[in-house]
């Protein structure tokens, strides 16, 4: 061996050990001044989804009744009403003529409201307010899909009542509009609402960064804008 084939062999560099193979998710890459397309993408995607499998059954109620709201005319329902009558045993009597005089809006006595509900077999609720008036206790209780109502003679004890069902169509309506729906109800329109809007901020969102690889995809979003507000600017007066 020549002393040149030795220096040759002595100046090229020797390679490094190849590296193992990483396991597992690699943290997100971030860019500089925020996170990656695709981070976005997935983070979208993912409460696009939930978002609307938590409205889904709520949208389609609201969508269904939508329907039937708009066609209230045309679906005929024949209203279910029920009326009886019944009688205070004097105890009852006296408790009522301790009562406010005209014009207060206060529950009765709850040995009363108890009788009034077994004679007419009907729910009251603790919180209801009768109307007192200086002959007469009103207990007004209307419902979705329906009404109820108790009168009672303040003098001699008589009852009378009446119970109303529309139906189910005018029940599902009533939630639509949260009519004498009660405050849990409305809660759970109010939690609907975010939902929605999360579904629909993160499908726009998503229409926004998949947009330039659709060209269809505005001119359709503009479309849905367009026709309500032309149908309301001409045919609405």
């Amino acid at each position: 061996m020549t002393t040149s084939d030795s220096a040759v062999r002595t100046a090229q560099p020797i390679a490094a050990p190849a590296k193992a193979p990483t396991t597992g998710t690699a943290a997100p890459v971030r860019r500089k001044g925020g996170w990656t397309r695709g981070f976005w993408l997935r983070q979208l995607h993912t409460w696009h989804w939930v978002s609307s499998a938590l409205s889904l059954m709520a949208l389609f109620l609201f969508v269904a009744t939508g329907f039937t709201l708009n066609h209230a005319g045309d679906i005929l329902a024949k209203p279910k009403v029920v009326d009886g009558s019944g009688q205070l045993a004097p105890a009852f009597i006296a408790l009522l003529a301790k009562g406010p005089g005209d014009g207060a809006k206060v529950p009765v006595p709850i040995a009363v409201r108890d009788e009034l509900a077994r004679q007419s077999r009907m729910s009251i609720p603790a919180d209801t307010a009768a109307e007192w008036s200086s002959d007469e206790v009103y207990l007004a209780m209307p419902r979705p899909g329906g009404d109820a109502w108790i009168s009672v003679e303040r003098g001699d004890g008589a009852i009378s009542w009446e119970t109303t069902d529309q139906g189910w169509i005018a029940y599902f309506n009533d939630l639509h509009k949260g009519r004498n729906a009660g405050w849990v109800w409305h809660w759970f329109i109010d939690g609907f609402v975010i939902s929605a809007l999360i579904f629909v901020g993160t499908g726009f969102a998503l229409l926004w960064m998949h947009g330039r690889h659709r060209p269809s995809t505005w001119p359709l979003t503009g479309l849905g804008l367009l026709i309500p507000f032309i149908l309301a600017l001409f045919f609405i007066h």
